[in-house]
C-alpha cells in the first residue's frame, strides 16, 4: 500500500506516521499492493480530525473521526474501517483477497447472515440542467441531504450533499481509477 499524508494547520511527526503505518499494516492482507491510502489530518480549534481513505480496485473505503488527539482519531478510524469490512465481509470477499478478512481479526467473527440490499422505493426525478448553487438551494428547499442534477457548466450528472460538518459536498463523475 502506498500511503500519502496531508497536513492542514498541523505538522505531522515521524512517530505519528509510524503509528499510522503500523495500524494500517493489518489491512495489507486484505488490499492489493496497488492500494492507495490518503491520510488527511486537520487541526480544528481544540480538536484534530483524521480522515483515512483507501482506494483499491475501483473500491473506496473511508473513515473520518475527530478527537482531542490525532492518535486517538487514527485509532477510531482504523476501528471504523475494520467494522465496515466485517459488516460487508460476504460482499467484499469477491472484490478483495479471498479469506483475508477472517485473518485480519484475532477474535473469531460471528457469522452474520448475509443481508440483501433492499430497495424500498424507486423514484424517477427530472435532472434538468442547473448550476451548483441552484442545486444546493433546491436540496435545501425539499429538505433532503443530497440532490442529483445535471450540471449546466459540464453537462454531467452531479450530486450535491450536506456534510456532517454542515458544509456542502459535490460529487462529479470520474472515469479514472
Amino acid at each position: 500500500m502506498k500511503i500519502t499524508y496531508t497536513a492542514r494547520k498541523v505538522n505531522l511527526r515521524d512517530n505519528f506516521k509510524e503509528r499510522v503505518e503500523k495500524k494500517l499494516k493489518k489491512f495489507e492482507k486484505i488490499f492489493s499492493e496497488d492500494a492507495v491510502v490518503n491520510v488527511v489530518v486537520t487541526m480544528n480549534k481544540n480538536n484534530q480530525t483524521v480522515e483515512i481513505t483507501i482506494k483499491d480496485n475501483s473500491m473506496i473505503y473511508r473513515a473520518e473521526k475527530t478527537q482531542l488527539e490525532m492518535n486517538d482519531a487514527v485509532d477510531k478510524c482504523i476501528d471504523v474501517l475494520g467494522r465496515q469490512l466485517r459488516k460487508n465481509k460476504a460482499k467484499l470477499e469477491k472484490k478483495l483477497k479471498s479469506g483475508s478478512i477472517d485473518d485480519l481479526f484475532e477474535a473469531p467473527i460471528e457469522e452474520v447472515e448475509e443481508e440483501e440490499y433492499k430497495i424500498l422505493r424507486t423514484k424517477q426525478i427530472p435532472v434538468k440542467p442547473v448550476t451548483v448553487d441552484e442545486a444546493i438551494l433546491q436540496m435545501n428547499m425539499i429538505g433532503h441531504k443530497f440532490y442529483m442534477f445535471t450540471n449546466v457548466d459540464t453537462n454531467e450528472i452531479n450530486v450535491v450533499y450536506t456534510r456532517d460538518d454542515g458544509a456542502y459536498g459535490l460529487l462529479e463523475p470520474s472515469f479514472d481509477d
